[in-house]
């Protein structure tokens, strides 16, 4: 069975303070980003507090389950989705590594980039029993009160927050030197990063297992183990995903839109488009300037 995906991308990441919360409820994210649920990365970090219910981390290699009171930190560049439970509510904080870096050239920006460019972190789960956890614990929980509209000093205080959030991962985070990855997640990182720069062309099963150097029959299992997915549902789900976001953020006609994300026909676009979203693009577009 499909896992019910959440696309987390950073709305905010072009504007002078590039730092995203969203809140999450029942399945409905405020804001709301574009695009479809599909696995993917971001340069950003990313730190999830529960509110209620359940959250669930899914990467290549594992899942966390992560109850109301606890907290999760993805590392930038990890691939994953994230769903919840029915009653799940959470608020989810990204943002890049510059605001946590104070400035150009500072000395302090070493203790971001040992966590940010270390593969071997990609999630740590935060739990109240430890005591650097909580601490973190309870600076996303005051994060989750911090809006624009609460506080005077708005990004001083998020800034201030998240500083201190880092500075507790810093100090009681052991780096890792031995390699995490296994094979698989090597060969998907792989073939993901291929469909990403290649989505919009005439992609086969052939050229993607080629990406990685393996058979056809490989590169399916691969999928099937790590996402219980096919390499073609990803690629369509992907390209509606980037068709969306042209549809909300260029004025590009829906034929051009479709041509650009690889689709040939428009018709067969705007039949997959309704099937995933429920609506057409068109409408999609209404809906969504």
């Amino acid at each position: 069975m499909a896992v019910n995906y959440l696309n987390s991308a950073n709305l905010n990441r072009e504007s002078a303070f590039p730092y995203l919360s969203m809140d999450i409820e029942k399945g409905k994210s405020v804001p709301e980003p574009p695009g479809f649920h599909v696995m993917h990365w971001h340069e950003d970090f990313q730190f999830i507090y529960v509110l209620a219910g359940k959250v669930y981390l899914h990467t290549l290699d594992q899942t966390k389950i992560i109850p109301a009171g606890q907290g999760v930190f993805l590392n930038k560049n990890v691939v994953h989705l994230v769903s919840a439970s029915s009653d799940g509510h959470y608020k989810s904080f990204l943002f890049p590594e510059r605001l946590v870096s104070f400035y150009p050239g500072c000395p302090a920006v070493k203790y971001v980039k040992q966590i940010g460019d270390c593969p071997q972190i990609t999630c740590i789960q935060l739990e109240p029993t430890f005591a650097w956890q909580k601490i973190i614990l309870e600076n996303l929980k005051r994060l989750v009160d911090v809006t624009p509209a609460s506080s005077p000093c708005y990004e001083y205080e998020v800034l201030t927050l998240l500083t201190a959030i880092w500075l507790e991962l810093a100090k009681n985070l052991a780096v890792p030197t031995a390699p995490a990855h296994d094979l698989t997640v090597n060969r998907m990182e792989t073939f993901l990063r291929y469909i990403q720069e290649r989505y919009a062309e005439d992609l086969t099963l052939d050229d993607l297992a080629g990406s990685a150097g393996v058979s056809k029959s490989e590169c399916l299992r691969c999928f099937k183990l790590s996402m219980q997915d096919t390499p073609y549902h990803y690629l369509l789900e992907y390209r509606l995903q980037r068709a969306a976001e042209l549809l909300t953020g260029s004025s590009r006609s829906i034929g051009e839109v479709a041509q650009t994300v690889g689709f040939s026909s428009q018709s067969h676009f705007g039949k997959l488009f309704r099937e995933r979203i429920g609506c057409s693009p068109r409408e999609f577009r209404g809906k969504n300037i």
